[in-house]
């Protein structure tokens, strides 16, 4: 059967990949080596060196364009050497469109690395639909997160896939929080769809990688050229870490989603708690964007502590005891953190709180717990 009749929940687990042709091994083996041998100059098994291909990486790079409904797929790194990946594909005097609400290590590279390469940054609300005004013909590539990090702006990447193709640019669309489960971008239009691995895709905060899928042929082309050129590549044992993590994605998002669900509803229903972010609440703005292109709405919440500042924030964090106080999101373990002072600390005050992110904005990663030991410290926490 084609791997393109599968559901995604076979997918996650036999999408792109094959027994391991010389033991027939299931799980794709670490290939831990630099480099194979030839039987004649240029003549080979199709592995030269380990930073142009490796079997494990492979495998893996088939498994996310399998996933996300693409042909072509790259391992990187981090999350950052994919997004570095393509920013490679522009030219000095080039601009970017860009929605205003992003992780703030992308806003980092976009202003403090690429930027001084002659690449131009609009910042923009793209969940206002006039946004593509700012497109110039000078835009080359349009980049959205949906939902976005940290306030869960849900975006219509159908729309922006028409606004792009019209002016002649890509659209690239962050998909970490979403992951193929929830969203496929591909199928909306979207040329290329990235990845944080690190996060949901790796999901037990093992493991740090970035990825890229595409359907595009001579994209992917000019990808492979970046990823080989410029030797960000993921090593066999993280992209084997990754594999694994993938296989049993689809249960662990449902459950991820069940639970951000019960969060959400808990928080919305606390007197301490003012505005909450969760594209699932009918008062969400985005909330019939997210029916229409998202599975289910999520594991990711975001909400505001009621007339507090920093430091009352800062405690009502730090009290938390089933959610553990760090970077980083997506892992089976539920995780919260403060945006301003952590994930987006990059991005200058003004602009952060802009777009929502204040002293008292709380970032919850919902893992996969009982849901009533998680709704309990919340409500620990909150009561101090």
């Amino acid at each position: 059967m084609d791997h393109k009749d599968l559901h995604i929940e076979t997918l996650a687990i036999h999408g792109g990949q094959h027994p391991d042709p010389t033991t027939g091994a299931v799980m794709p083996p670490i290939y831990q080596t630099s480099t194979y041998a030839q039987e004649y100059p240029g003549k080979h098994k199709g592995f030269e060196y380990s930073r142009s291909q490796n079997p494990t990486r492979y495998a893996l790079e088939r498994s996310i364009a399998s996933l996300e409904g693409g042909e072509y797929g790259a391992a990187f790194g981090s999350g950052l050497a994919a997004i570095d990946c393509m920013l490679k594909f522009l030219s000095p005097g080039d601009e970017v469109v860009a929605c205003n609400d992003l992780y703030g290590g992308t806003y980092r590279l976009f202003t403090k690395v690429f930027s001084d390469y002659g690449i131009k940054f609009t910042f923009v609300d793209m969940s206002d639909e006039n946004w593509f005004w700012t497109i110039s013909p000078k835009t080359k590539m349009v980049w959205m997160e949906t939902p976005t990090n940290p306030m869960l702006n849900v975006l219509d990447i159908a729309q922006a896939s028409s606004v792009a193709k019209a002016h002649g640019a890509m659209l690239v669309v962050d998909n970490t929080f979403a992951t193929p489960y929830l969203q496929r971008p591909l199928d909306l239009g979207a040329d290329v769809v990235m990845h944080s691995g690190t996060k949901y895709l790796g999901g037990h905060s093992d493991v740090v990688l970035g990825l890229l899928a595409t359907k595009d042929e001579k994209i992917a082309e000019k990808m492979y050229f970046i990823q080989n050129a410029s030797g960000a590549i993921l090593g066999p044992m993280d992209s084997f870490i990754a594999l694994r993590g993938i296989k049993t994605l689809h249960v662990r998002m449902d459950r991820h989603c069940e639970n951000g669900e019960a969060v959400a509803q808990f928080l919305a229903n606390h007197p301490k708690v003012g505005k909450v972010y969760w594209p699932g609440l009918k008062e969400h703005n985005g909330h019939e964007v997210a029916k229409r292109q998202m599975k289910k709405f999520g594991g990711m919440v975001s909400f505001t502590v009621k007339d507090a500042g920093f430091e009352a924030t800062a405690e009502v964090v730090s009290a938390m005891k089933v959610f553990t106080l760090a970077e980083s999101l997506g892992g089976v373990e539920s995780l919260s953190g403060h945006p301003a002072s952590m994930t987006h600390a990059s991005i200058p005050k003004e602009e952060r709180e802009k777009v929502g992110v204040t002293d008292n904005l709380v970032r919850l990663s919902v893992g996969i717990e009982h849901v009533e030991d998680l709704l309990a410290d919340l409500a620990q926490a909150l009561d101090r």
